[in-house]
This record gives structure tokens, C-alpha cells and sequence, in this order.
């Protein structure tokens, strides 16, 4: 059984309410019909039930709760709550409902209101349109300084990570973190790939020096980092800096790193930068045929998750799957 076939049978196990806002997409709604026929999940669609149905008459959607914002019962409820939230930055009553009446923002507040137990969105508005409201409206998780991104990457025949299993990080949102940061979503990270895999999360930061033999500030910057990250949490298997055939091939880590605790043996990459983060995971992807999940969100005080416009509906059910997973831990 592949990695995201146990997810989804987990998903089964106790079934979540996931928030498709996207409706009008072929890909979402190919993914909202497999994911209730399948019994993975329930779907709260944002859209009007006979416009979606007109436009795809092929799919059966009978299961999908539908809601349109302008006409929900909750849109007073959710007007004075998002003004609660933030009128202290200057937004009016009438931005409130402003904001409400779009599809992504009113499915946040249904994650908010306990209507809903996690929302799938990106495969049409921009990483932006999902992740700003989600943080207004959600905020982030107590003790929680930092929210990343990462994607869990699965190349098929891989002996790479856990089974051809990895997870890359950050991917998708902060630019270029200090070390500070960088230590952050290193750990991060590590609780995420535990969570979701059940397995011991083996982390590599990633450089293009291996243990100092290249310098300069990014070198330095890498270095700091896997220091912070290993202070902070002493439990977790963490090396850097490492170039990522050291992290990923014994045989390459035996020669460049004997010492590294990871042995060439690394389920977790840690990117020094969006940049090298971006193009990696798009390369494994499209080169090594990998399925991408993500990009994904950590550090959200709900499971708030995005998509790559580039997705497929096989993406989209393996991410709608993985946020189920993360409500159940919210349960937890």
C-alpha cells in the first residue's frame, strides 16, 4: 500500500469536512466527486449547486453540501466575527462583508466556525489569495512564530527518503530566512513529516557546501541554522550543511560527510531559499515523475492548505486526504 493509500484509508477512519472553494475548476471537482465517492472525506463546495452541475453534468456531485455566500444563513455570523478580528487594523463593517462574500475567505470561516474542519484551495487564485486570509481569519498556532510551506513528494521506484517519500521545505512562501527562520521550518518540519508518516523525520539543510567545504554567507547562514535547529529540539535527527547527494546517497555522505548523523539516509530537505526551494521540488517533480502534495501549510492554528496551479486531480485528492490528516491531529 502506497503512502497516500494509507493516508486516505486513515481518512476513512474518521471522516472529515473539507472546504473546496474553487468550484468552477474541473480538477477540483473531479477530486470533490473521487473523494466522497471514495468515503475519504465530506465536501463543502462555495458555489450554487445548478451552476456547477450545468457546467459539469458528467460528474456526480449529489453528495457535496453547496453553499453560496451571499445567500448563507452564517454570513452575519461571519461579517461580525471577521470585523472582531480586524477592526483593530481599520477595516469596516463593510469590508467585513466585503470579504466574506468572497469564496476563500468565507471558507476559512467556516474552518473558523467549526463548520468545516480544514479548506483546499490554489489550483486557480495565487499561494496569496489562500494564505492571507487564512492568517487574518485562522491566525497561526499557539507558540507558533513562523507558518511555512513544504510539499511531500512521492517518486514512484524511488529508494530516495522513505520508500521514494520526501519532504521539501519551504517551497512556496518565505523568500530567503534568516537562520533564525530557517531553523524554524527545519523543525518544523520534522514534527510534520512525524505526524503524517508515523516514521522518524531525518532532516537535511541544505547548501551547496557539506560541512564547510565551501564558504560564504550562505554557507554560514546554513551552518547557523542546523545549530539553532538542533538547540531548539535536541530529539530530532538533524544535520547541515549539506549538499543534497550527501544528504540523499549513503555512498556519497561515507566519502563527504563520515561523521553526519543522517548517513546520506535524509527523508527531510530543509532549502536555504525560496529560489532553490521552487525549482527543486518543480525539477523532482517533472524529471523524476514524482506526484507533488502541496504546497502545504505548517503553523496555521487549522488546516488551511494550498495547491499549485500546475496541480492535477491526483494532487488535489492527496492533499484533501493529507488535511484530513491534520484535523484528526488537531483533534488529537
Amino acid at each position: 500500500m502506497s503512502f497516500v493509500d494509507k493516508v486516505k484509508a486513515k481518512a476513512r477512519s474518521n471522516r472529515k469536512t473539507i472546504v473546496l472553494p474553487e468550484s468552477m475548476d474541473r480538477r477540483v471537482i473531479d477530486a470533490a466527486a473521487y473523494v466522497m465517492a471514495e468515503g475519504i472525506a465530506d465536501i463543502i463546495l462555495i458555489g450554487n449547486r445548478d451552476e456547477v452541475t450545468a457546467a459539469f453534468p458528467d460528474v456526480k456531485l449529489d453528495g457535496a453540501i453547496f453553499m453560496e455566500p451571499h445567500s448563507s444563513e452564517h454570513l452575519d455570523t461571519m461579517v461580525h466575527t471577521y470585523y472582531e478580528l480586524r477592526k483593530h487594523r481599520g477595516v469596516t463593517e463593510e469590508q467585513a462583508r466585503a470579504a466574506m462574500l468572497q469564496p476563500t475567505p468565507f471558507g476559512i470561516m467556516l474552518v473558523k466556525l467549526g463548520m468545516a474542519d480544514g479548506l483546499v484551495a490554489g489550483a486557480v487564485n495565487t499561494t496569496a489569495d489562500t494564505l492571507r486570509p487564512a492568517l487574518q481569519i485562522l491566525r497561526t498556532k499557539p507558540g507558533t512564530k513562523l507558518v511555512s510551506a513544504f510539499f511531500l513528494m512521492n517518486i514512484p521506484g524511488s529508494s530516495y527518503g522513505e520508500e521514494g517519500l520526501l519532504l521539501m521545505a519551504d517551497c512556496a512562501l518565505n523568500v530567503d530566512p534568516s537562520p533564525e527562520e530557517l531553523s524554524d521550518i527545519a523543525v518544523a518540519s520534522a514534527r510534520t513529516w512525524q505526524t503524517m508518516t508515523g516514521t522518524e523525520a531525518r532532516v537535511a539543510l541544505l547548501s551547496y557546501s557539506s560541512h564547510g567545504s565551501g564558504k560564504g554567507e550562505r554557507q554560514e547562514k546554513v551552518a547557523e541554522a542546523t545549530r539553532l535547529a538542533k538547540e531548539k529540539a535536541p530529539d530530532l535527527m538533524i544535520d547541515g550543511e549539506l549538499q543534497a547527494d550527501a544528504a540523499l546517497v549513503p555512498g556519497v555522505a561515507k566519502f563527504k560527510t563520515p561523521d553526519s548523523v543522517l548517513a546520506g539516509r535524509a527523508n527531510c530537505l530543509i532549502f536555504p531559499d525560496l529560489d532553490s526551494g521552487n525549482i527543486g521540488h518543480k525539477l523532482v517533480q517533472r524529471l523524476a515523475g514524482a506526484n507533488a502534495y502541496g504546497p502545504m501549510l505548517q503553523g496555521i492554528a487549522k488546516p488551511v492548505n494550498d495547491l499549485s496551479r500546475g496541480c492535477e486531480t491526483i494532487d488535489i485528492i492527496g492533499v484533501i486526504a493529507l488535511t484530513c490528516l491534520q484535523a484528526m491531529e488537531e483533534d488529537a
